[in-house]
């Protein structure tokens, strides 16, 4: 399939963050797309809807038209069986099959790629990178796992440098290679690298091989930004590109100075040789200012855009959603969602909330939504993870595949979080979370803290609060 030759493309699964961007970028490109999703809830959804991608609520046979000639199939391994109509249907009629990971690698693999990965912070760097380059004029192609919180699609065909985040999660059941290994590489921004996704990674070594299998795919003309941590610099020998090193403390690469948090946070950008730039940042949390100085190291180091063209756009970028995005209007009470994946984002988010509501008592809805936080072997994150938060209110864990890992239950994340000195209680309808809050005060903060749909409170609880504290 070449970009240049239109085709009728239909996602199963469309709802996944990385499908829906595929499908926009395919689109972008001149193909005709579609697609279906059972599991689809907002913010992706509603999001698709918004962006004009049609897709149906259910898994039918003739969601398959007679005009679709590629099927995209996403990872999760109940869509791929003959259980799955579309999946069957797909197969008896002979139609081409691939899957997003597959599409977008074919699709890129003549262009200048630069992939950004990492345990945390991809999403917000390739958001950021894209948000730069289409300000500066550049037109780039990209491909991003979350929603931008000012608007526009995650993903773009363009015709400019071509930006993808980089997934280390498996293709699939059948399939165990990183989805960022299928990708051409040309250059690379490596964000962090903490032990993730402990259900198909079990060890260290396990999570540490495909990064530094990445890293071994770069030639020595290759950009390669990354944060300067202990992890990093024991896989970067992997590499035969030299690294560009950054983080928020002086050191050899590119670090931020004279950091003032706010509603507005702004830092001095210090770069290798001593230069200097002023930026100011939306974002909030310490994390993002590191994620700013390290888009920026990427930027300037490869001469894409210039100071100004950088501190402009800096200034405009509203981040992406779900990630401390604040969802109340007139509550005093403000109610933000940040996005709980696995300990360092979830750590990340609490820390930027006591950063910059400092003083006022920290209210956690969590979902352990991911395999990650609701394995036994990361029974121990929650020791630490919701240290200096005031309560946490803690949904259910979802049980699809549950049997395939050592699930833990409810009761066993409850009382981990009470040993560890927090109060935390469980709720499992939006009823029980606002019957929870309903002690709440003028002088507290709520955080939504998940990757999953959480009993629908994105949606429902900033009205409330609007209505009580507005």
């Amino acid at each position: 399939m070449s970009s240049d030759t239109p085709r009728h493309i239909h996602f199963i699964g469309i709802a996944g963050a990385g499908m829906s961007a595929a499908a926009l970028m395919m689109r972008d490109a001149g193909h005709v797309i579609g697609g279906s999703d059972e599991e689809a809830f907002p913010p992706v959804s509603t999001y698709l809807e918004t962006m004009g991608i049609p897709f149906k609520r259910t898994l039918a046979a003739t969601n398959i038209g007679p005009e679709i000639d590629l099927v995209v199939l996403g990872g999760s391994a109940k869509l791929a069986g003959e259980a799955n109509p579309e999946f069957a249907e797909t197969r008896r009629r002979e139609i081409e099959m691939t899957g997003f990971p597959q599409l977008v690698a074919e699709q890129t693999k003549d262009r200048d790629v630069t992939i950004v990965a990492g345990s945390f912070g991809k999403s917000s760097c390739t958001a950021l990178l894209a948000h730069i380059l289409r300000e500066a004029g550049k037109d780039p192609g990209y491909m991003i796992g979350a929603i931008p919180a000012g608007g526009g699609p995650t993903g773009a065909w363009g015709t400019g440098p071509m930006i993808l985040e980089g997934d280390e999660y498996i293709v699939s059941q059948n399939d165990r290679r990183s989805k960022f290994m299928l990708y051409d590489v040309d250059h690379l921004l490596l964000t962090s690298l903490v032990h993730d996704h402990l259900n198909v990674f079990p060890t260290w070594p396990e999570y540490e091989a495909p990064f530094k299998a990445l890293l071994g795919r770069l030639t020595p003309e290759a950009t390669l930004v990354m944060r300067d941590s202990p992890a990093l610099r024991a896989v970067a020998a992997t590499s035969a590109a030299t690294p560009v090193w950054y983080g928020t403390a002086p050191g050899e690469g590119w670090y931020c100075q004279d950091v003032t948090f706010g509603e507005l946070s702004a830092f001095t950008l210090v770069s290798p040789e001593g230069r200097t730039l002023r930026l100011e940042t939306q974002l909030l949390g310490a994390h993002n200012i590191e994620n700013v100085v390290g888009v920026a190291a990427y930027l300037l180091t490869r001469g894409l855009v210039t100071e100004q063209e950088l501190q402009s756009a800096v200034a405009s970028f509203h981040g992406i959603r779900r990630r401390l995005d604040r969802l109340t209007t007139t509550s005093t009470v403000p109610v933000i969602e940040g996005f709980g994946s696995s300990y360092e984002k979830a750590r990340s988010a609490i820390e930027a909330m006591l950063l910059h509501f400092t003083g006022r008592p920290l209210v956690v809805i969590f979902e352990p939504h991911t395999f990650s936080w609701r394995n036994a072997e990361g029974l121990a994150w929650y020791d630490t993870v919701f240290d200096d938060v005031a309560r946490v209110i803690v949904i259910p864990p979802p049980t699809h595949g549950a049997a395939t890992h050592d699930q833990l239950t409810h009761d066993q994340i409850l009382a981990r979080i009470n040993a560890a000195g927090v109060p935390a209680v469980g709720a499992t309808t939006p009823s029980e979370c606002e019957a929870a809050l309903v002690d709440l005060t003028s002088d507290e903060v709520v955080l939504l803290l998940s990757s999953g749909p959480l009993l629908g409170l994105p949606a429902s609880l900033p009205a409330l609060l609007d209505g009580r504290f507005g």
